[in-house]
Protein backbone atom coordinates (compact mmCIF):
# COMPACT_ATOMS: atom_id res chain seq x y z
CA UNK A 1 0.00 0.00 0.00
CA UNK A 2 1.74 3.47 -1.16
CA UNK A 3 1.80 6.21 1.40
CA UNK A 4 1.06 8.75 -1.34
CA UNK A 5 -2.55 10.51 -0.89
CA UNK A 6 -3.12 9.75 -4.46
CA UNK A 7 -2.79 6.12 -3.91
CA UNK A 8 -3.92 5.64 -0.84
CA UNK A 9 -7.73 5.94 -2.15
CA UNK A 10 -9.33 5.92 -6.11
CA UNK A 11 -10.12 9.84 -5.87
CA UNK A 12 -13.90 10.71 -5.88
CA UNK A 13 -14.60 7.14 -6.14
CA UNK A 14 -17.13 5.49 -4.24
CA UNK A 15 -17.11 1.27 -4.38
CA UNK A 16 -20.35 0.63 -3.60
CA UNK A 17 -23.16 2.03 -1.43
CA UNK A 18 -24.12 0.25 1.56
CA UNK A 19 -26.10 0.51 4.68
CA UNK A 20 -24.01 -1.21 7.14
CA UNK A 21 -22.13 0.07 9.75
CA UNK A 22 -18.39 -0.58 10.20
CA UNK A 23 -16.52 -2.89 13.01
CA UNK A 24 -13.78 -2.50 15.43
CA UNK A 25 -11.54 -4.86 17.11
CA UNK A 26 -9.63 -4.91 20.56
CA UNK A 27 -7.32 -7.70 22.41
CA UNK A 28 -6.52 -9.07 25.66
CA UNK A 29 -3.57 -10.99 27.29
CA UNK A 30 -2.57 -14.20 28.93
CA UNK A 31 -0.92 -14.75 32.08
CA UNK A 32 2.45 -14.37 33.47
CA UNK A 33 5.19 -16.11 31.36
CA UNK A 34 8.85 -17.50 31.96
CA UNK A 35 10.45 -14.51 31.78
CA UNK A 36 9.52 -14.08 28.15
CA UNK A 37 12.09 -16.63 27.55
CA UNK A 38 12.68 -20.29 27.35
CA UNK A 39 10.59 -22.56 25.45
CA UNK A 40 6.81 -22.40 24.22
CA UNK A 41 5.66 -22.68 27.95
CA UNK A 42 4.02 -20.65 30.48
CA UNK A 43 4.10 -20.28 34.60
CA UNK A 44 0.77 -21.45 34.51
CA UNK A 45 1.68 -24.86 33.24
CA UNK A 46 0.70 -27.80 35.24
CA UNK A 47 2.41 -31.46 35.11
CA UNK A 48 -0.99 -32.99 33.71
CA UNK A 49 1.32 -35.26 31.15
CA UNK A 50 1.04 -33.02 28.38
CA UNK A 51 3.79 -31.73 26.36
CA UNK A 52 2.83 -28.48 26.02
CA UNK A 53 1.30 -25.29 28.82
CA UNK A 54 -2.21 -24.99 30.02
CA UNK A 55 -2.28 -21.53 28.91
CA UNK A 56 -0.59 -18.55 27.15
CA UNK A 57 -0.78 -15.24 28.87
CA UNK A 58 -0.79 -11.97 27.08
CA UNK A 59 -1.49 -7.91 28.02
CA UNK A 60 -3.83 -5.71 26.74
CA UNK A 61 -4.13 -1.90 27.47
CA UNK A 62 -7.51 -0.29 26.64
CA UNK A 63 -9.71 2.73 27.67
CA UNK A 64 -12.21 1.00 30.18
CA UNK A 65 -12.82 4.83 31.23
CA UNK A 66 -11.87 8.21 30.23
CA UNK A 67 -12.46 10.30 26.87
CA UNK A 68 -12.50 6.54 25.06
CA UNK A 69 -14.17 4.40 26.90
CA UNK A 70 -17.04 4.02 24.15
CA UNK A 71 -14.56 2.73 22.03
CA UNK A 72 -12.95 0.34 24.58
CA UNK A 73 -16.51 -1.10 25.38
CA UNK A 74 -16.86 -2.37 21.75
CA UNK A 75 -13.04 -3.32 21.95
CA UNK A 76 -13.81 -5.71 25.06
CA UNK A 77 -16.71 -7.04 23.77
CA UNK A 78 -15.02 -7.36 20.21
CA UNK A 79 -12.00 -9.14 22.65
CA UNK A 80 -14.28 -11.33 24.48
CA UNK A 81 -15.99 -13.39 20.97
CA UNK A 82 -12.21 -13.94 19.63
CA UNK A 83 -11.36 -14.97 22.94
CA UNK A 84 -14.36 -17.56 23.17
CA UNK A 85 -13.22 -18.60 19.10
CA UNK A 86 -9.80 -18.82 20.01
CA UNK A 87 -10.56 -21.50 23.41
CA UNK A 88 -13.04 -23.35 21.68
CA UNK A 89 -10.10 -24.86 19.50
CA UNK A 90 -7.31 -24.15 21.60
CA UNK A 91 -3.62 -23.38 20.74
CA UNK A 92 -1.90 -26.77 20.58
CA UNK A 93 -4.51 -27.94 23.17
CA UNK A 94 -3.66 -24.77 25.93
CA UNK A 95 -6.24 -21.69 26.20
CA UNK A 96 -5.15 -18.45 25.70
CA UNK A 97 -5.82 -15.75 29.00
CA UNK A 98 -5.49 -11.90 28.03
CA UNK A 99 -5.26 -9.37 31.23
CA UNK A 100 -6.40 -6.24 30.47
CA UNK A 101 -5.47 -3.00 32.56
CA UNK A 102 -6.72 0.81 32.07
CA UNK A 103 -5.01 3.58 30.21
CA UNK A 104 -8.08 5.80 31.64
CA UNK A 105 -7.70 7.25 27.91
CA UNK A 106 -4.39 9.26 28.75
CA UNK A 107 -1.25 8.78 27.57
CA UNK A 108 0.39 8.49 31.55
CA UNK A 109 -1.96 6.29 32.81
CA UNK A 110 -1.61 3.77 29.52
CA UNK A 111 2.29 3.62 30.13
CA UNK A 112 1.83 2.58 33.72
CA UNK A 113 -0.31 0.00 32.28
CA UNK A 114 1.71 -1.10 30.03
CA UNK A 115 4.80 -1.61 32.65
CA UNK A 116 2.71 -3.43 34.82
CA UNK A 117 1.88 -5.73 32.10
CA UNK A 118 5.42 -5.82 30.74
CA UNK A 119 7.74 -5.34 33.63
CA UNK A 120 5.42 -7.87 36.38
CA UNK A 121 3.32 -9.99 34.36
CA UNK A 122 6.34 -10.43 31.74
CA UNK A 123 3.48 -10.90 29.24
CA UNK A 124 5.52 -10.93 25.61
CA UNK A 125 2.55 -9.93 23.53
CA UNK A 126 0.67 -6.47 24.16
CA UNK A 127 -2.54 -5.44 22.35
CA UNK A 128 -3.14 -1.55 22.59
CA UNK A 129 -4.53 1.03 23.13
CA UNK A 130 -7.16 3.16 21.95
CA UNK A 131 -6.13 7.13 20.90
CA UNK A 132 -3.01 6.98 19.08
CA UNK A 133 -1.02 9.16 21.57
CA UNK A 134 -1.24 6.85 23.82
CA UNK A 135 -0.27 3.77 21.67
CA UNK A 136 2.75 5.67 21.07
CA UNK A 137 3.23 6.95 24.15
CA UNK A 138 3.52 3.54 25.57
CA UNK A 139 6.05 2.21 22.77
CA UNK A 140 8.15 5.01 23.17
CA UNK A 141 8.18 4.28 26.87
CA UNK A 142 7.93 0.87 27.53
CA UNK A 143 8.08 -1.39 24.03
CA UNK A 144 11.21 0.35 22.27
CA UNK A 145 13.92 -1.54 22.48
CA UNK A 146 12.52 -5.00 23.45
CA UNK A 147 11.56 -7.64 21.75
CA UNK A 148 7.73 -7.24 23.24
CA UNK A 149 5.58 -7.48 20.34
CA UNK A 150 2.89 -4.34 20.44
CA UNK A 151 -0.37 -4.06 18.18
CA UNK A 152 -2.92 -1.64 18.56
CA UNK A 153 -6.25 -1.96 18.19
CA UNK A 154 -7.79 1.46 17.89
CA UNK A 155 -4.94 3.95 16.45
CA UNK A 156 -5.03 5.61 13.11
CA UNK A 157 -2.68 8.54 13.79
CA UNK A 158 -0.40 9.31 10.88
CA UNK A 159 2.86 9.90 13.24
CA UNK A 160 2.33 5.77 13.93
CA UNK A 161 3.61 4.99 10.13
CA UNK A 162 7.26 6.31 11.65
CA UNK A 163 7.21 3.63 13.97
CA UNK A 164 7.35 0.11 12.06
CA UNK A 165 7.58 -2.00 15.29
CA UNK A 166 4.27 -0.14 16.96
CA UNK A 167 1.75 -2.34 14.57
CA UNK A 168 -2.06 -1.33 14.09
CA UNK A 169 -5.08 -3.38 13.17
CA UNK A 170 -6.98 -0.09 12.13
CA UNK A 171 -6.03 1.83 9.07
CA UNK A 172 -3.58 5.18 9.42
CA UNK A 173 -5.87 8.28 9.24
CA UNK A 174 -4.24 9.01 6.18
CA UNK A 175 -6.90 7.62 3.80
CA UNK A 176 -9.61 9.71 6.67
CA UNK A 177 -7.80 12.90 5.86
CA UNK A 178 -7.67 12.03 2.29
CA UNK A 179 -11.24 11.07 1.51
CA UNK A 180 -13.01 13.79 3.61
CA UNK A 181 -11.18 16.58 1.37
CA UNK A 182 -12.21 14.49 -1.88
CA UNK A 183 -16.11 14.34 -0.10
CA UNK A 184 -16.15 18.03 0.58
CA UNK A 185 -14.83 19.23 -2.43
CA UNK A 186 -17.21 17.38 -4.40
CA UNK A 187 -20.37 18.61 -2.50
CA UNK A 188 -19.35 21.75 -4.12
CA UNK A 189 -17.46 23.35 -1.05
CA UNK A 190 -14.41 25.81 -1.36
CA UNK A 191 -13.99 27.31 2.17
CA UNK A 192 -13.38 25.04 4.99
CA UNK A 193 -13.24 25.69 8.91
CA UNK A 194 -11.34 22.78 10.79
CA UNK A 195 -11.44 22.31 14.77
CA UNK A 196 -9.06 19.33 15.48
CA UNK A 197 -8.29 17.82 19.34
CA UNK A 198 -4.99 19.00 20.83
CA UNK A 199 -2.80 15.61 20.20
CA UNK A 200 -0.79 13.66 18.03
CA UNK A 201 -4.64 12.33 16.47
CA UNK A 202 -5.97 15.36 15.71
CA UNK A 203 -2.92 16.85 14.54
CA UNK A 204 -1.77 14.25 12.16
CA UNK A 205 -5.30 14.24 11.14
CA UNK A 206 -5.67 18.06 9.96
CA UNK A 207 -2.28 18.00 8.25
CA UNK A 208 -2.67 15.40 6.04
CA UNK A 209 -6.71 16.69 5.33
CA UNK A 210 -4.74 20.40 4.57
CA UNK A 211 -2.24 18.68 2.38
CA UNK A 212 -5.06 17.04 0.13
CA UNK A 213 -7.40 19.61 0.25
CA UNK A 214 -7.02 21.90 -2.82
CA UNK A 215 -9.59 24.65 -1.45
CA UNK A 216 -9.29 27.50 1.26
CA UNK A 217 -8.71 26.83 4.96
CA UNK A 218 -10.52 29.29 6.50
CA UNK A 219 -10.32 28.45 9.77
CA UNK A 220 -7.77 25.86 11.11
CA UNK A 221 -7.30 25.68 15.82
CA UNK A 222 -6.77 23.22 18.10
CA UNK A 223 -9.04 22.57 21.09
CA UNK A 224 -8.63 21.07 24.71
CA UNK A 225 -9.74 17.85 25.56
CA UNK A 226 -12.96 17.54 28.21
CA UNK A 227 -13.48 21.43 28.47
CA UNK A 228 -17.15 22.41 29.63
CA UNK A 229 -17.24 24.60 26.82
CA UNK A 230 -16.09 24.96 23.48
CA UNK A 231 -18.48 28.62 22.80
CA UNK A 232 -15.19 30.88 21.64
CA UNK A 233 -14.26 27.68 18.89
CA UNK A 234 -17.81 27.58 17.73
CA UNK A 235 -18.02 31.27 17.42
CA UNK A 236 -14.85 31.46 15.56
CA UNK A 237 -15.60 28.50 12.89
CA UNK A 238 -19.24 30.57 12.72
CA UNK A 239 -17.04 33.91 11.98
CA UNK A 240 -14.62 32.18 9.32
CA UNK A 241 -16.98 32.33 6.53
CA UNK A 242 -17.15 28.90 5.46
CA UNK A 243 -19.99 27.02 5.31
CA UNK A 244 -18.32 23.73 5.75
CA UNK A 245 -17.02 22.91 9.25
CA UNK A 246 -14.76 19.57 9.57
CA UNK A 247 -14.65 18.25 13.41
CA UNK A 248 -11.66 15.74 14.77
CA UNK A 249 -11.98 15.18 17.93
CA UNK A 250 -13.71 12.75 20.50
CA UNK A 251 -17.16 12.02 20.88
CA UNK A 252 -17.90 14.12 23.86
CA UNK A 253 -15.83 17.17 23.20
CA UNK A 254 -18.00 16.84 19.61
CA UNK A 255 -21.38 16.90 21.54
CA UNK A 256 -20.86 19.57 23.79
CA UNK A 257 -19.86 21.90 20.70
CA UNK A 258 -22.92 20.17 18.52
CA UNK A 259 -25.14 21.57 21.46
CA UNK A 260 -23.37 24.67 21.50
CA UNK A 261 -23.71 25.18 17.98
CA UNK A 262 -27.75 24.57 18.43
CA UNK A 263 -28.44 26.92 20.90
CA UNK A 264 -26.26 29.78 19.04
CA UNK A 265 -28.92 29.28 15.49
CA UNK A 266 -25.08 28.51 13.93
CA UNK A 267 -25.68 26.93 10.37
CA UNK A 268 -23.18 24.86 8.18
CA UNK A 269 -22.42 21.82 6.78
CA UNK A 270 -20.77 19.21 9.11
CA UNK A 271 -17.62 16.68 8.49
CA UNK A 272 -15.90 14.24 10.73
CA UNK A 273 -13.06 11.85 11.25
CA UNK A 274 -13.96 8.39 13.01
CA UNK A 275 -13.79 9.45 16.55
CA UNK A 276 -17.18 11.72 16.31
CA UNK A 277 -19.51 9.33 15.67
CA UNK A 278 -21.37 7.17 18.26
CA UNK A 279 -24.69 6.05 20.88
CA UNK A 280 -22.87 8.95 23.30
CA UNK A 281 -23.25 11.19 20.52
CA UNK A 282 -26.71 10.91 19.50
CA UNK A 283 -27.97 10.58 22.96
CA UNK A 284 -26.61 13.59 24.03
CA UNK A 285 -27.52 15.86 20.97
CA UNK A 286 -31.09 17.50 19.81
CA UNK A 287 -32.95 15.75 17.44
CA UNK A 288 -31.94 17.66 14.15
CA UNK A 289 -29.07 19.03 14.89
CA UNK A 290 -26.19 17.47 12.93
CA UNK A 291 -29.01 16.13 10.06
CA UNK A 292 -26.79 15.86 7.08
CA UNK A 293 -23.40 15.35 8.57
CA UNK A 294 -21.24 13.00 7.13
CA UNK A 295 -18.30 10.83 8.82
CA UNK A 296 -15.88 9.13 7.40
CA UNK A 297 -14.65 6.00 9.42
CA UNK A 298 -13.15 2.80 9.52
CA UNK A 299 -15.22 -0.03 8.60
CA UNK A 300 -15.20 -4.21 7.74
CA UNK A 301 -15.68 -5.56 4.48
CA UNK A 302 -19.40 -5.86 5.67
CA UNK A 303 -20.43 -8.19 2.50
CA UNK A 304 -17.94 -10.82 3.25
CA UNK A 305 -19.30 -13.87 5.09
CA UNK A 306 -16.58 -14.24 7.98
CA UNK A 307 -17.55 -10.46 9.26
CA UNK A 308 -21.39 -11.21 8.81
CA UNK A 309 -21.37 -14.60 10.86
CA UNK A 310 -18.80 -11.84 13.52
CA UNK A 311 -21.82 -9.39 13.23
CA UNK A 312 -24.37 -11.56 13.75
CA UNK A 313 -22.78 -13.73 16.74
CA UNK A 314 -21.90 -9.48 18.34
CA UNK A 315 -25.93 -8.98 17.62
CA UNK A 316 -27.00 -12.16 19.66
CA UNK A 317 -24.88 -11.55 22.72
CA UNK A 318 -24.75 -7.64 23.00
CA UNK A 319 -28.55 -6.73 21.32
CA UNK A 320 -26.90 -4.24 18.87
CA UNK A 321 -24.91 -3.93 15.40
CA UNK A 322 -20.54 -4.43 16.26
CA UNK A 323 -18.42 -1.07 14.97
CA UNK A 324 -15.47 -1.44 12.83
CA UNK A 325 -13.72 -0.96 16.56
CA UNK A 326 -15.03 -4.13 17.78
CA UNK A 327 -13.93 -5.95 14.63
CA UNK A 328 -10.33 -4.50 15.02
CA UNK A 329 -10.04 -6.02 18.78
CA UNK A 330 -11.23 -9.22 17.47
CA UNK A 331 -8.79 -10.16 15.00
CA UNK A 332 -6.09 -8.39 17.50
CA UNK A 333 -6.68 -11.22 19.70
CA UNK A 334 -6.92 -13.88 16.84
CA UNK A 335 -3.32 -12.50 15.16
CA UNK A 336 -2.06 -12.72 18.61
CA UNK A 337 -3.31 -16.12 18.91
CA UNK A 338 -2.03 -17.18 15.92
CA UNK A 339 1.66 -15.87 16.28
CA UNK A 340 1.94 -18.19 19.20
CA UNK A 341 0.94 -21.49 17.38
CA UNK A 342 3.19 -20.75 14.97
CA UNK A 343 6.17 -19.66 17.14
CA UNK A 344 8.74 -21.94 18.19
CA UNK A 345 8.82 -19.98 21.37
CA UNK A 346 6.63 -18.20 23.54
CA UNK A 347 8.82 -14.88 23.93
CA UNK A 348 8.66 -11.89 21.90
CA UNK A 349 11.17 -12.57 19.91
CA UNK A 350 9.45 -15.23 18.53
CA UNK A 351 6.42 -13.39 18.02
CA UNK A 352 7.94 -10.64 16.22
CA UNK A 353 9.15 -13.41 13.89
CA UNK A 354 5.28 -14.95 13.09
CA UNK A 355 3.21 -11.45 14.13
CA UNK A 356 3.44 -10.30 10.49
CA UNK A 357 3.42 -13.37 8.60
CA UNK A 358 0.27 -15.69 9.83
CA UNK A 359 -2.03 -12.67 7.65
CA UNK A 360 0.40 -12.35 4.55
CA UNK A 361 -1.29 -12.86 0.60
CA UNK A 362 1.26 -16.01 0.35
CA UNK A 363 -0.49 -18.17 2.51
CA UNK A 364 -3.81 -20.06 1.93
CA UNK A 365 -6.77 -17.78 2.74
CA UNK A 366 -8.63 -18.68 5.69
CA UNK A 367 -11.52 -16.84 7.93
CA UNK A 368 -11.21 -18.28 10.94
CA UNK A 369 -8.78 -18.47 13.88
CA UNK A 370 -10.12 -22.69 13.64
CA UNK A 371 -9.03 -22.70 9.79
CA UNK A 372 -5.43 -21.45 10.36
CA UNK A 373 -5.29 -23.08 12.99
CA UNK A 374 -5.74 -26.49 11.67
CA UNK A 375 -3.08 -25.88 8.97
CA UNK A 376 -0.26 -25.28 11.57
CA UNK A 377 -1.36 -27.98 14.10
CA UNK A 378 -0.97 -29.83 10.16
CA UNK A 379 2.96 -29.24 10.20
CA UNK A 380 2.44 -25.81 8.13
CA UNK A 381 4.31 -22.78 8.82
CA UNK A 382 3.78 -19.12 8.52
CA UNK A 383 4.23 -19.27 4.98
CA UNK A 384 1.36 -21.08 4.50
CA UNK A 385 -1.31 -19.18 6.86
CA UNK A 386 -2.84 -16.16 5.06
CA UNK A 387 -6.04 -15.13 7.69
CA UNK A 388 -8.62 -12.93 6.30
CA UNK A 389 -9.48 -11.20 9.35
CA UNK A 390 -13.73 -9.90 10.14
CA UNK A 391 -12.06 -6.58 9.94
CA UNK A 392 -10.21 -7.11 6.34
CA UNK A 393 -7.17 -8.59 5.18
CA UNK A 394 -5.06 -6.96 7.33
CA UNK A 395 -1.39 -7.36 5.38
CA UNK A 396 0.48 -5.31 7.67
CA UNK A 397 3.15 -3.50 5.11
CA UNK A 398 6.70 -2.71 6.16
CA UNK A 399 5.65 0.09 8.08
CA UNK A 400 2.90 -1.82 10.41
CA UNK A 401 -0.14 -0.71 8.60
CA UNK A 402 -2.50 -2.67 7.61
CA UNK A 403 -4.95 -2.42 4.62
CA UNK A 404 -8.12 -0.36 5.23
CA UNK A 405 -11.40 0.04 4.57
CA UNK A 406 -13.86 2.88 4.97
CA UNK A 407 -16.98 3.75 4.89
CA UNK A 408 -18.87 6.93 4.26
CA UNK A 409 -21.81 7.66 7.40
CA UNK A 410 -24.25 9.99 6.80
CA UNK A 411 -26.47 11.25 9.83
CA UNK A 412 -30.49 11.06 8.86
CA UNK A 413 -33.35 11.58 11.72
CA UNK A 414 -30.46 11.60 14.00
CA UNK A 415 -29.10 8.24 13.28
CA UNK A 416 -25.95 7.12 11.40
CA UNK A 417 -26.54 5.35 8.07
CA UNK A 418 -24.25 4.00 5.56
CA UNK A 419 -23.83 5.75 2.36
CA UNK A 420 -20.70 4.50 0.59
CA UNK A 421 -17.51 2.45 1.04
CA UNK A 422 -14.14 2.99 -0.01
CA UNK A 423 -11.18 0.38 0.18
CA UNK A 424 -7.70 2.34 0.77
Amino acid sequence: MSRNDTDIIDRRTLLKATGGAGMTVLAGYAGPTDDRGGGKQDTETEDDGSDGPDSYTIGMVDSLTGSLSAFGERNQRGKDLALRAVNDVGIDGAELDIIVEDSESESQSGVSAAQKLVNQDNVPFLIGAVGSGVSLAIYESVIQGTDVVQLSQNSTGLSLTDFPGLLRMSPTGRTQSVALADIIADDGYDDVAITYVNNDYGQSLTDAFVEAWDGNVAYNNPHDQEQQSYSGVVSEMNSSGADAWLFITYQAEFATMVNEIFSSGYDAQFYGADSVSGDNVLENTPEGSMDGMKIVVPSAPIDQDNYKEFAATFEEEYGEEPTSWSAYAYDCVVNAALSIQAADEFTGAALQETVREVSRPEGEQVTSFEAASQILAEGGGVDDVDYQGVSGPIDFDENGDPVGYLQILTVENHDYVGSGFIES
